[in-house]
């Protein structure tokens, strides 16, 4: 073999092996960036908020486990709360809660959502999950 044959031939090779590392890296599962314990939630439960410390005023918003949890009012109700899915239904992206039109709005490609989860403009055609919110004491529980 000459020379000119020997190095294409380790070229393809190592060219393949570079390919395959590659893809089998697709499939991994990304390592938390925070090494930190999550806060533990009692069984059943998707999220759990101290309202004692966390959204303390009407339009803040929080985002716990795939769930936005929004203040929608002042008292401590479930109907002060409102908790959906924070992915949009479109491409993914999370929402944010817009206090001045009381809505969530995907900053991807404009979807709007009703505090319920409801479309009221596309792009999206999804509804966002909405989640039970119950409150005791001053914990606020979120769950399917």
């Amino acid at each position: 073999m000459e020379r000119k044959e020997f190095l294409s031939a380790l070229s393809i090779s190592l060219a393949a092996v570079c390919v395959g590392c590659s893809l089998a890296s697709c499939g991994s599962t990304p390592k938390s960036e925070d090494p930190a314990p999550k806060p533990t939630t009692p069984t059943g439960s998707l999220a759990t908020i101290n309202l004692a410390t966390d959204l303390p005023k009407v339009g803040d918003s929080k985002v716990l486990n795939g769930i936005i949890i929004v203040r929608l009012a002042q008292s401590n109700a479930p109907s002060s709360f409102s908790a959906v899915q924070v992915a949009c239904t479109h491409q993914g992206t999370p929402v944010n809660y817009n206090t001045a039109q009381g809505i969530f709005i995907c900053p991807n490609h404009g979807s709007k959502f009703s505090t319920t989860g409801a479309v009221l403009l596309g792009p999206a055609a999804v509804a966002l999950k909405q989640y039970t919110v119950v409150i005791t004491g001053s914990t606020l529980t979120v769950s399917a």
